[in-house]
């Protein structure tokens, strides 16, 4: 696997922490984890990650405010972004298919298979 560089924007620690073994298993070890939209928007003024797993139910700022605030802030439309969420509703995926950099939509947990499918989804 390609060395890329991963941006986990999740409030749970422990989904960012189990998210992380998951990549590490894979071969992905630049991985970073912020814990809500607002700092990720911060921490990509200096971080320019490959992919972002987003979480859609935050505090502070939601996963969808940080995909408008991504996108006004003019970040690198080279970085994609794929849903990790708890939510399946329909409406949620809908939402997400709006936005360009968004590759994949991923019920939690993430898993091997999940984040595998995520990544080839880059090339």
């Amino acid at each position: 696997m390609k060395d890329l560089k991963v941006l986990l924007v999740e409030d749970d620690k422990i989904t960012n922490f189990l998210s992380k073994k998951v990549l590490d298993i894979i071969g992905i070890t630049h991985v970073e984890a912020v814990l809500d939209g607002q700092k990720a928007i911060h921490f990509m003024n200096n971080y320019c990650p490959d992919l972002i797993y987003l979480d859609i139910n935050m505090p502070v700022m939601d996963g969808f405010e940080f995909l408008e605030a991504k996108k006004k802030a003019g970040f690198s439309m080279k970085t994609k972004v794929a849903i990790l969420t708890s939510s399946d509703m329909q409406s949620d995926r809908d939402k997400a298919c709006n936005y360009p950099c968004v590759i994949d939509y991923i019920v939690k947990p993430l898993t091997v298979d999940k984040a595998v499918k995520a990544i080839k989804m880059l090339d």
